[in-house]
This record gives C-alpha cells, structure tokens and sequence, in this order.
C-alpha cells in the first residue's frame, strides 16, 4: 500500500519560510529566475540560514521517534527544481530528515495542499496564502525578519494565537468594526454560553491538540500553546467557552484589552504567532516568528 499521511501532522512551507533565501529572492524579483537559478547552483553546497520557521520545523520534526512517525513537513515551494536541491541539501546539513516537497518553478503551489491534507501552510508569498486561505487551509504570511525563536524551551513547541478571524469567526469582529466596542461587548455578554463559529485555524489547533494528548506521556517533546487576544472581560467568557464546547484544552490565555501583544509574546516566546491584524503581527515580530492570517474583515479590500 502507499504512504498514508492521514495520521500525521502535515505541515507544508515554502523556502523562504524554512530558510533565509532574502537576498536570493531580491535577485529573482530583480533579474529573472535564470540568474536565481544560477545563483543557487553556485550556492548548492553552502546551507542556508535558518529562516523564520526553522525553529517550528526542527520541534515538530522532534517529535517523531522510531516506530511512530507523529509530523510530516512538505517544502511546498515556488522554486525550480535545481534550486529545489539546494533547500534539501541545507535541510540535510541542518540535520532536518525532510524527505518530501514540490517545486512550482514560479507557480502557485497551493494546489496541492489538498492531496497532502496539510493542517497548515505558511509562505512569504502573500498571494500563496490568501489562495490557501480561500480554499480551507490554515495559511499565513511569514514575516522574513521576525526575530528568531529563543532557545530557552528546547523541548517545549510554544504557539500562540490571537482568537477572533484566526481561531474563530469574525462575526464578533464585525460587530465592532461596524458599530464599536460597546456594541461589541454587548454581543458577546448575550452570546457568552452560544459557541463562537471555527476560524480558519480551529483545524491547526486541533491537530495540535491531539499531538498534544498522544505524546504526553511517551515524548520528551511537549507542546504549549497560548490564546493572545485583545478582548477582555467580560466579552473573555465566549472564548473560553468556545474552546471548552470544541473540547480542546488552551495552556495560557491572554485577554489584553488593547495592551501590546509584542511585550506579553517576548515573555511567552513562542516559537510562532499567528494573527490576523497586521499590527499585531509588527507587534508581535519583535518577540518572535509571526505569522499573518488574512482572515475577516479587517483584511477585506474597501469597494
């Protein structure tokens, strides 16, 4: 029988997601992509750099210990092949055993979430990710130049989320976007015990959490996630108790009122961070690799 990816967490990323390949990508958008091509064939031996999801990648890929593979990771990428083997070749000298991907030569991978039944992708093509986002898929736009993920949990996979469009559904969202926070406060107290509808990462989160559950007592890898949200009580309760009807457990929740999502993600140093307003993501880049979910009405484009 073939492979079945079905058990497994499946997560696809683009190149520059998984390595620094910035100044590389400047030359494709300045020249064409012969002169990227070439450039990486000089390269091929040289490794790159880690890039914005390098830390993600190497704690997921820890969790797959002999007989049980738990994660798979794609490179899901807009490269050509030939450029293609200098992401594998700089995977293997890291030490990451990634053994799948697909190489688009310049066109939109996203297509091919579908077959891979990916629970997340994430590109610094932001064209690639609304795509992604528009057909199901957990998908959010790498910040290149977020700082890099600290090292002080090396055995800890930290994610956070913002709730509302990344979570949930926007529908609280656009309650105040359209009539303010009064009217927004007020929609949630009367709806507090009424589940908020999925967002487009409630999947992510679920993958998550039964990864969470399978490897508590058999891994040395653990997971910790966090809720990292701008409302505050009392509109907190219909978060908290939306989790609790989906059944999922939340390690930390961050109900900030407003207050800077960057300094409380400096203390919590995640590993990623997915939001779906872009100044969060600025926020929230200072403290660690971010990711923008363009997700909901704040990221609608005005007629």
């Amino acid at each position: 029988m073939p492979p079945d990816l079905s058990d497994q967490l499946v997560i696809a990323l683009s190149s520059r997601a998984l390595f620094d390949f910035e100044e590389e990508n400047r030359l494709f958008e300045q020249a064409d992509d012969r002169a990227y091509m070439r450039l990486q064939s000089e390269r091929m031996q040289i490794p790159a750099n880690p890039g914005v999801a390098f830390s993600l990648v190497r704690k997921l890929l820890a969790f797959n210990t002999s007989p049980r593979h738990r994660v798979e990771i794609v490179v899901l990428s807009r490269n050509d092949p030939v450029s293609g083997l200098r992401v594998y070749h700089s995977a293997q000298q890291h030490g990451l055993p990634i053994q799948r991907g697909v190489f688009t030569r310049g066109r939109s991978p996203y297509r091919y979430l579908k077959s891979l039944g990916a629970h997340l992708f994430l590109s610094a093509n932001a064209s690639d990710v609304e795509q992604a986002l528009q057909a199901g898929y957990p998908a959010a736009h790498v910040y290149p130049h977020s700082t890099k993920a600290a090292e002080n949990f090396p055995h800890e996979l930290r994610i956070a989320f913002d709730g509302d469009a990344v979570l949930f559904s926007d529908e609280a969202e656009q309650v105040y976007q359209r009539e303010g926070l009064d009217a927004f406060v007020a929609h949630e107290m009367q709806r507090a015990e009424t589940p908020l509808p999925p967002g487009p990462f409630k999947p992510l989160l679920e993958a998550l959490h039964r990864l969470q559950q399978e490897t508590r007592d058999s891994s040395e890898m653990r997971i910790r996630t966090a809720l990292v949200t701008a409302r505050s009580a009392p509109a907190h309760e219909r978060a908290v108790r939306t989790l609790m009807d989906w059944n999922i457990e939340i390690d930390e929740a961050m109900f900030l009122g407003g207050l800077n999502k960057g300094d409380f993600l400096r203390e919590f140093e995640p590993d990623f961070f997915f939001d779906d307003q872009t100044r969060h993501c600025d926020a929230g880049a200072t403290a660690g690799p971010t990711g923008h979910v363009r997700s909901g009405v704040t990221n609608q484009t005005p007629n």
